[in-house]
């Protein structure tokens, strides 16, 4: 691995498992300092004890996300802990989104927007300053491909993703000429443990759903790691605002 992160400090959300996870170890791995945040206290920890091990720095902090004071404490444990705050990954998210907009109750979309959306703008709102306070940086916001597309089963996960994309782009033009970057993920199928938890109990729609895909197979939490850390790095320097297909060519068709 390059040290192309070289004394940079990154938060991850969302990096107790998965795709955060797999980032988490990956900008661990070229160099930068980790700060996680998820809800999950023993998974969160397992992954920074991971990390330290391997020779990287990393701090976990519990951290729900859709609570705008604990967002805002995880920003500032990062700054106060490792003296500034160079880019992030804004990756929690997910939950049980299913539902068509004839059956979905209002707390159900309050659920799934805080999670998805809210979140983003939490993470958004406290992250940019403290950016701009340590010279500039880059944020990664993980939107979907349901970001790009409508989705009558998950219409609440997909108006939230949509909405992640906007204020992606609308933060990267209010943070350009201050240094900070924006873009985001439309992340495809991916070999998760919700994914692998999906495919055990119902093996026929998870067929059904990898027969879409036009390279016939989920990304691994790897492909999209490496792709994120190249986003959180100097190299992206040109890349900004965008809503970046990381789907094996599934937007393609839309």
């Amino acid at each position: 691995m390059s040290n192309r992160l070289q004394s940079k400090v990154i938060i991850v959300t969302g990096g107790s498992s998965g795709m955060g996870a797999a980032t988490a170890k990956r900008v661990a791995s070229e160099g930068a300092t980790v700060v996680i945040g998820a809800r999950d206290k023993a998974r969160g920890e397992a992954v920074a004890a991971e990390i330290t091990a391997d020779g990287g720095t990393a701090l976990f902090v519990p951290t729900d996300v859709t609570a705008e004071e604990q967002v805002a404490h995880l920003v500032d444990v990062t700054v106060n802990e490792f003296g500034g705050l160079n880019g992030a990954f804004n990756n929690a998210g997910g939950g049980n989104s299913h539902g068509t907009i004839r059956e979905v109750e209002a707390s159900f979309w309050d659920s799934v927007v805080a999670l998805n959306l809210t979140s983003v703008f939490y993470s958004l709102k406290h992250e940019i300053p403290a950016i701009i306070a340590s010279g500039g940086g880059s944020i990664v916001n993980n939107a979907s491909v349901v970001g790009a597309a409508g989705d009558p089963s998950a219409v609440a996960y997909s108006a939230a993703k949509h909405g992640v994309v906007g204020l992606t782009r609308s933060a990267a033009l209010d943070a350009a000429k201050e240094g900070v970057r924006v873009n985001a993920l439309l992340t495809g199928l991916v070999n998760t443990p919700l994914w692998r938890g999906f495919t055990e109990s119902n093996p026929g729609a998870a067929n059904s759903i990898l027969e879409q895909q036009p390279i016939g197979r989920s990304a691994d939490v790897s492909e999209i790691a490496a792709f994120t850390t190249f986003l959180l790095s100097d190299e992206s320097g040109f890349i900004n605002g965008a809503a970046l297909a990381i789907d094996g060519g599934l937007t393609a068709g839309y």
